[in-house]
């Protein structure tokens, strides 16, 4: 049974992004508990924990929600810091690395994928894709930029294999996995779950980097049990925000404790969340709101990919 310490994912299966949360939990060998949100809107138990955020994957801890998952990453290393993230103490360059992949790589892979399997996509998720970009959902566009985006694919994975040579080990630093390998892996994942042939295709001459996607493959997802949508928002009624406080004196923005401040993503899914600022440093902002119904809660954004203002 789920309680306020439990870590509680918010996902879906073909999500490349909750892949990730997936990996770090068999990392680690957590046990955690999967909750299956729909892949579109609308999303009517999520969308109130987090005040109207509506991007994959969210994670909740009690009546603390934590979104992207780049802070949601930071908070399970934070609650549980062995075995380590950074392994061979590659902080700062493994956190480089996930915001390669999360864009740089992930633009590339998205043509890719769209431009092949288009015609097998849901009219539903195409204006659903619209919406939380912004942009027309192409897919003749994206078929007419594949080739180029083939091209700029392999050059990434490219530096995968490079890095993996200059290892002397089986993973991106050395002899252990870590962040590097999750965030680095989840394109690979997601280009052969999506699209096959194409994954074939592109990866016949990077023996090194094929062996260890399967390496990778091999850390598995820790032990899972699953809930319900509805209980866990229930869950999240019954508990009490962590006691995590301060907002950082050199905050750049002048913002203080109390303050209402929105914060939105800075590339797609801009969706404001307002709320009282409760917490903030350079690498996490966390907003307090009071929720018709469920209590106070805390959603919790990282800075880096993400707004802040005064409201």
């Amino acid at each position: 049974m789920a309680d306020a310490d439990s870590l509680i994912l918010h996902h879906f299966n073909a999500s490349p992004f909750s892949e990730k949360i997936r990996l770090v939990m068999g990392l680690k060998g957590l046990n955690w508990v999967s909750v299956t949100i729909p892949a579109i809107m609308p999303k009517p138990d999520l969308t109130p924990l987090t005040g109207g955020y509506r991007r994959t994957p969210v994670l909740q801890i009690g009546a603390d929600i934590y979104c992207d998952t780049q802070l949601i990453l930071r908070e399970i290393e934070r609650r549980h810091p062995s075995p380590t993230l950074y392994p061979n103490g590659e902080a700062g360059l493994a956190w480089m690395i996930a915001m390669w992949a999360d864009r740089a790589f992930f633009q590339a892979s998205v043509p890719i994928i769209f431009g092949a399997e288009g015609f097998n996509v849901p009219e539903a998720f195409k204006r659903d894709r619209e919406q939380l970009s912004g942009r027309p959902f192409d897919t003749e566009q994206m078929r007419a930029a594949s080739p180029m985006m083939r091209d700029q694919w392999r050059g990434h994975v490219a530096w995968v294999e490079e890095a993996l040579e200059a290892s002397k080990g089986d993973w991106l630093f050395g002899d252990k996995p870590g962040l590097g390998d999750i965030s680095a892996y989840m394109n690979f994942w997601f280009l052969r779950n999506a699209y096959r042939p194409g994954y074939d295709s592109l990866m016949a001459p990077f023996e090194t980097a094929r062996d260890w996607v399967e390496r990778v493959d091999d850390i598995g997802h820790g032990t899972v049990a699953t809930m319900s949508s509805q209980e866990a928002v229930a869950l999240a009624g019954q508990c009490t925000p962590i006691a995590r406080t301060g907002v950082d004196e050199q905050e750049p923005q002048g913002l203080r404790e109390g303050d209402f401040v929105s914060v939105s993503p800075d590339d797609y899914g801009r969706d404001p969340v307002t709320g009282k600022l409760v917490y903030s440093d350079a690498s996490e902002i966390a907003l307090e709101r009071e929720v018709p119904g469920l209590g106070t809660l805390v959603v919790h954004f990282p800075r880096v990919g993400y707004t802040a203002r005064r409201s």
